[in-house]
């Protein structure tokens, strides 16, 4: 089975959108043609897509490793392999199920008539993945596509370099061309795929892109999935077990050095305990990686732009006021000092900085962590509330009516409480964004009906017919105002 192999990055940009036009027109056809896809034929690329995942574990491991220049096995396997596996094995479980129509209520006015849902896939969707989780944020929605019975054209982040080859190289082992086509290229590849008459695309990555796509995908009314990002809160709330607190967050914002769109980008404490809460974050940090920036489980940041954007960052934070905190190493490296080969650095808690600074205005994706205080809880929310809507808030809280106020003060795209980011791998909760953090949700059955066109179907009784076509047509008599009337009143 082969892949399209058209290198698209040596193409002009009127080439590549003529090769990507082609190839979606293969697609279509393919699509007709096999359309409708049955339960069986939808687990079988399931089982496909499985077995190459697990097939070329090493082979993932080694290009996320090579892209990045350092991220451990052990956390490549925790947070993109053992959930990808977890999430197909539930999808073709459940697919057949999710597949069959589903009988609805049909209006009382209207019995004994009968109703139902038809899911139908889309046609040929398009998926743009992320580099920050290359293997996962690409063939998680690759998966939810294939369980609908789609057709994919799938186009991996150019940042990834070595990962993107590989889902290439891979994917054209188990799916013919005209099923699950992978492009490669760079943002022009992306900018031409996201203007494709598609049957839906999803994107994954910053908001300031998504709006690039959103716009591009408007001319030809292209549905949209856009999972974004944002500044997710964490809310150490009054009655928080504050060790437990402190791990977490830390934890979860060491994972992939910061680098994750549900990691907690700033947290909120109150001041009292500000400063208990930083030495519990530091001692768990330095639980966690005892080797400091040399630890081999420590993430290295994608790039020495990245890893210069954090040091330029944390310099304007500190020229404002704020404290840096290093929860790792001594001291900080000054700004211009050339990143290291790999890009690592520390998680460092940045105390009451400015709202100003850009630590504060954008969104971080690093390891650095703002703390933020405040004297009331309703002093943190409003402060969240003033601002975009995150895709993710957690919070740590044991009182029961303290939870249900946060949860019904804030908008935010999903919740994990007393904890983090685990929210993301719940098969039945659905995963995405609200406001400028993005818009649709996928995973488990969500992620099926994303992917699906549901079909209403009304199935009138020949009986009711006879009796509409009876009285329900000019001209209009006397019955029929009577019934009228009724409806209008009742």
């Amino acid at each position: 089975m082969n892949a399209l192999r058209t290198d698209f990055a040596a193409l002009p940009p009127d080439d590549i959108a003529a090769a990507l036009g082609a190839q979606l027109e293969r697609m279509r056809h393919a699509f007709a043609r096999r359309a409708p896809t049955p339960a069986a034929q939808r687990q079988a690329a399931l089982a496909r897509l499985l077995e190459v995942v697990l097939a070329h574990e090493a082979d993932w491991i080694r290009s996320i490793e090579e892209d990045f220049g350092r991220r451990s096995a052990t956390e490549t396997r925790l947070l993109e392999l053992a959930p990808l596996a977890d999430e197909i094995r539930h999808l073709r479980r459940h697919v057949a199920r999710w597949m069959r129509p589903r009988r609805v209520p049909v209006n009382p006015l209207f019995w004994p008539a009968r109703a139902r849902i038809v899911p139908q896939p889309l046609g040929v969707v398009g998926i743009i993945g992320a580099w920050n989780y290359p293997l996962q944020l690409t063939l998680s929605p690759l998966a939810n596509a294939l369980a609908a019975g789609n057709h994919v054209l799938l186009k991996p982040s150019e940042l990834a370099p070595r990962t993107a080859e590989c889902l290439r190289r891979v994917l054209a082992e188990a799916f013919a061309a005209d099923e699950v086509c992978v492009v490669t290229g760079g943002a022009e590849v992306a900018a031409a795929l996201a203007r494709l008459p598609l049957d839906h695309l999803l994107f994954t990555g910053s908001t300031r892109v998504g709006r690039l796509v959103a716009q591009a995908a408007a001319a030809q009314l292209t549905p949209l999935t856009l999972e974004l990002g944002g500044k997710s809160p964490a809310i150490v709330g009054p009655g928080a077990d504050l060790a437990q607190a402190a791990d977490r967050i830390v934890t979860a914002k060491g994972w992939n050095a910061g680098q994750t769109c549900i990691a907690p980008d700033h947290c909120w404490v109150p001041r009292a305990q500000r400063d208990d809460f930083v030495q519990a974050l530091r001692e768990s940090a330095q639980r966690r990686w005892p080797r400091g920036s040399a630890d081999p489980d420590l993430t290295a940041l994608v790039s020495g732009a990245a890893w210069q954007r954090m040091v330029t960052m944390a310099a304007e934070a500190a020229e404002a006021g704020a404290t840096l905190v290093p929860l790792l190493e001594a001291t900080l490296p000054a700004v211009g000092q050339p990143a290291p080969s790999p890009a690592v650095l520390g998680p460092v808690a940045v105390l009451d900085p400015p709202a100003h600074v850009a630590l504060m205005r954008e969104e971080i994706f690093g390891p650095l962590l703002p703390v933020l205080t405040y004297d009331t809880l309703e002093e943190a929310l409003a402060s969240i509330q003033a601002g975009p809507r995150p895709l993710a808030l957690y919070l740590f809280e044991r009182d029961r009516a303290t939870i249900e106020r946060v949860l019904t003060q804030t908008v935010s795209g999903g919740v994990t409480v007393n904890d983090c980011m685990l929210h993301h791998p719940q098969h039945a909760l659905p995963f995405g964004g609200v406001g400028a953090s993005g818009y649709g949700a996928y995973h488990g059955r969500h992620g099926f009906e994303r992917f699906s066109h549901l079909k209403g179907v009304f199935e009138q009784h020949p009986w009711v017919a006879a009796v509409l076509d009876r009285w329900v047509r000019p001209p209009y008599g006397a019955v029929l105002q009577r019934g009228l009337r009724f409806m209008l009143r009742r």
